[in-house]
């Protein structure tokens, strides 16, 4: 997966539907640039997509409707590691923490105990867990005083209205 511009960190398969692409990104000086690419229906490859809020905050809505108490015990556990998360501050950190083995490593436990949300909605929780560690990393990374990715998880958490959770998601504030 090759981006004009940007600099390879990492590129790794996540399961046989998608690939997760790590970046040198430009906001800060560690700054990453998460970008993946999603097999189709026809079994190629997608174009490479910047994920977006919104499109995880909908696979975790469908997950609620089918297991409200495990996915929010999962937000949780996201809501949790929110906390956690530190920036990145050095080049071999970045390397470090954006690497498949780290993070499957790092989130064994909850790759078992979430198992059972993954047939619900688009993602798996294996794609969904790298996908969040590695916004948060982005987000803090890039603003210590961050809190939008917090604030999403929240009102999924609380099942705020739908209007209110894609304001939050699509970043035009509630």
């Amino acid at each position: 997966m090759s981006l004009k511009g940007h600099k390879l960190i990492n590129v790794f398969k996540v399961n046989d539907e998608f690939i997760l692409g790590i970046y040198e990104g430009r906001l800060s000086k560690y700054d990453i640039v998460i970008k993946y690419r999603q097999k189709t229906k026809n079994g190629n490859w997608s174009r490479i997509r910047t994920p977006k809020h919104i499109h995880w905050a909908v696979d975790i809505l469908m997950k609620m409707q089918a297991k409200p108490g495990k996915t929010k015990e999962f937000i949780d556990t996201l809501l949790k590691r929110w906390e956690e998360i530190e920036p990145l501050r050095s080049e071999e950190e970045r390397k470090r923490r954006t690497d498949i083995n780290y993070l499957l490593e790092r989130y064994a436990d909850e790759l078992n105990r979430y198992r059972e949300l993954s047939s619900k909605g688009e993602y798996s929780i294996k794609f969904l867990i790298l996908l969040a560690e590695l916004l948060m990393i982005q987000e803090k990374t890039n603003r210590e005083d961050a809190y939008m990715f917090k604030k999403l998880l929240k009102a999924l958490k609380e099942g705020e209205d739908i209007f209110n959770i894609v304001s939050i998601a699509t970043h035009r504030g509630s």
